[in-house]
């Protein structure tokens, strides 16, 4: 089952395309986002977008919610959906999540290996990590997602975990842009 990282990641800012080789106020002070900050961003973000490689190679990209639990992003689908057929024949996929405002935010990419979580103990830590996120989403009876602990445990929905191998960061603000990557 795939862990966190043993250590820090290590943070580049590619200048490339961020702002600092443009002149404009405030570019020259743009550096590498922390990879603490976006662990913060990982932990609030309510959606994220899943993409995935179709046997055919075409791409797949949906919305899905996840939980940021010890270094793993985890999400779920239903095993006979297009996401879930996928990632058996090619578990390489990508996590999304930010704005869209062209001048304020931060976007994420996560990028890794999709491995099915089957560990009755992380299951259930995973799932107390996704009740502790979404709260009434999931643990109210009126809730989207209710009972989707229990649809963990019975395998209605498979529950994947990423490990992170590669990430990226895209903040704007005011209209100055940084561009992070962090390597694993």
């Amino acid at each position: 089952m795939p862990t966190g990282p043993a250590q820090q990641p290590t943070a580049e800012l590619d200048a490339r395309y961020s702002s600092a080789l443009t002149p404009r106020p405030g570019a020259a002070g743009v550096t590498a986002t922390e990879w603490a900050e976006a662990q913060r961003q990982l932990e609030a973000a309510e959606i994220f977008w899943v993409s995935t490689v179709r046997p055919d190679g075409r791409l797949h990209v949906t919305p899905v919610i996840a939980a940021w639990h010890d270094g793993v992003l985890y999400f779920s689908t239903g095993p006979g959906e297009q996401k879930a057929k996928n990632l058996s024949h090619d578990a390489h996929c990508a996590l999304t999540t930010g704005g869209n405002a062209l001048t304020e935010g931060f976007d994420l990419v996560i990028e890794g290996k999709a491995e099915r979580v089957t560990d009755p103990a992380l299951l259930e830590e995973v799932i107390a990590a996704h009740e502790a996120k979404y709260g009434p989403h999931i643990t109210s009876p009126e809730g989207t997602f209710h009972g989707i602990g229990d649809s963990f445990r019975s395998g209605d929905a498979v529950l994947f975990a990423v490990a992170p191998t590669t990430a990226y960061g895209f903040g704007r603000d005011n209209g100055v842009y940084s561009h992070t990557r962090w390597v694993f």
